[in-house]
């Protein structure tokens, strides 16, 4: 019997894939140790959905029937192939329910066990990062490439790299790690987590601007690597800035899902509760431990959070964490966004011009936010005819529906006060 939600939805297929892909693989990974023959069986078993719940009805629980599916088309290919008969007793001895079991170990999630084996130390940190958010969260090669600010090919590389490494390492790769490797794969993990929020809060592509689901996930990923390392104070760190974060979610678009500014934005809408749980984590890690970067940005929400109003905004405090962030990760991102605080904290010619020497250093050429804060800037120091081309920079590279409305928006009015 079809689901009610489910029938809702345009494309429940779609939707399928972005609630469920991850937990999909990893099931299959867990009972085949093959990532490519996982990948395989999960793409079959959506291309399957896709012609036969137009038909059929959405079944009641989507993700036990894509688990299903998988999990036979795994061992009929594996039947098909001599040389894999130790994988065939794996499946025939390992039987789940159709929702694809609840099997206990040392690390007791699927998902989070194919994290830990995309995050394996032999491969190279971006690698890592790359492979997992394309196999867990099942992000394009395009979306990959836009969460590091990397071409697509090279993004490609990437991953045929890591895929390859893990192919050699063999089955054991997917094994529950030892505490010491656990703690080797931390800063990996945390990485990977860290983008699949910032694609979850501010999606790639799409007709919406907050996907929910990867934002859910990436909390409760996090969540339960901090639990596994507690003495990790920047695993707490990270909770609490996705936290911070999560909390505007539902004042960050208008009622029409427009989006708002963080200075147009409703706090009373904010999840105080979520503020508050926030901060209390980030209180009782020990006096003296060092400030990783998430913890450092954790701090910077904590500032807008503490805010009663955009204009009782702490700026300078913010301006001096952002430049404790430059020296613990003194990325072209980081950079940016501290150009938006100097401008905020000191005067706005300065920070538009710490954007316009980072724009000349080509590091984010294909992100839409440089030209994007560029044109803020111009607007704010009252030249909005100079904003025009940087607003049509920014249009040319925005894939997301709402932030192209909301630029296209701030283009009209740029337009309308330049007249």
């Amino acid at each position: 019997m079809p689901s009610a939600s489910a029938a809702a939805s345009e494309d429940p297929v779609r939707d399928a894939f972005r609630a469920h892909w991850g937990e999909v693989v990893a099931s299959l990974v867990r009972l085949t140790s093959d990532l490519s023959l996982a990948e395989d069986c999960a793409q079959e078993a959506y291309a399957r959905a896709s012609v036969r719940w137009p038909l059929d009805g959405v079944p009641e629980r989507p993700r036990a029937w894509l688990v299903t599916v998988a999990r036979n088309d795994a061992r009929n290919r594996i039947k098909r192939a001599a040389n894999e008969r130790t994988k065939l007793a794996l499946l025939s001895t390992t039987e789940h329910g159709d929702d694809g079991g609840t099997e206990q170990s040392v690390i007791d999630d699927d998902l989070l066990r194919l994290v830990l084996a995309c995050c394996h130390p032999s491969l190279p940190t971006e690698s890592q990062v790359a492979l997992t958010l394309r196999t867990v969260v099942g992000l394009s090669t395009d979306e990959v490439a836009r969460a590091f600010t990397i071409s697509p090919s090279t993004a490609a590389q990437r991953l045929v790299r890591g895929k390859n490494r893990l192919r050699e390492l063999g089955p054991s790769v997917f094994a529950d790690p030892s505490d010491d490797q656990l703690a080797a794969r931390v800063d990996a993990v945390l990485a990977v987590v860290y983008l699949l929020f910032n694609e979850g809060y501010a999606a790639t592509r799409g007709p919406v601007l907050v996907r929910g689901d990867l934002c859910d996930e990436a909390l409760y990923l996090g969540r339960t690597v901090a639990r596994l390392v507690p003495e990790e104070p920047d695993a707490v760190g990270l909770v609490a800035l996705m936290e911070l974060t999560h909390a505007r979610r539902t004042a960050r678009v208008d009622a029409a899902g427009e989006l708002l500014t963080l200075e147009e934005q409703d706090r009373s809408l904010w999840d105080r509760g979520l503020v508050a749980r926030a901060v209390e984590r980030l209180d009782a890690v020990p006096p003296g431990e060092a400030y990783g970067p998430y913890r450092i940005q954790a701090e910077i929400a904590a500032c807008h959070a503490a805010a009663p109003s955009a204009d009782a905004t702490d700026w300078p405090r913010i301006l001096r964490w952002y430049d404790a962030l430059t020296r613990a990760q003194p990325t072209p991102v980081v950079a940016l966004n501290r150009a938006v605080a100097v401008a905020m904290a000191t005067d706005l010619e300065t920070g538009l011009a710490e954007v316009d020497a980072l724009d000349r250093t080509g590091s984010l050429r294909h992100h839409h936010l440089v030209p994007a804060t560029r044109a803020d800037l111009l607007v704010r120091l009252g030249r909005p005819a100079e904003a025009l081309g940087a607003y049509d920079a920014a249009l040319a590279l925005v894939d997301n529906d709402v932030e192209r409305r909301f630029l296209e928006r701030r283009r009209r009015g740029a337009a309308s006060s330049a007249s």
